[in-house]
């Protein structure tokens, strides 16, 4: 399963772990790695033109969803 939200198409992005370690050698150069930046999906289940269907979206698009049915 792609982790991918279907409403907004916000997936997973890469950027750097740095290590912050407080010593003197550390001190001009803090060592970095790659990490991933995953999206909060949840899966919840709506009616597409009547069809119900199940779609995974981010926790942004699933509080607007929430708010829009109150």
């Amino acid at each position: 399963m792609a982790r991918i939200c279907e409403l907004c198409a916000k997936s997973t992005i890469s950027g750097n772990r740095i290590q912050h370690k407080h010593s003197v050698g550390w001190r001009y150069k803090a060592p970095k790695t790659k990490r991933a930046f995953k999206p909060n999906l949840r899966s919840i289940a709506v009616d597409i033109e009547g069809t119900p269907s199940k779609i995974d979206v981010c926790m942004k698009c699933y509080k607007k969803l929430k708010a829009e049915q109150e």
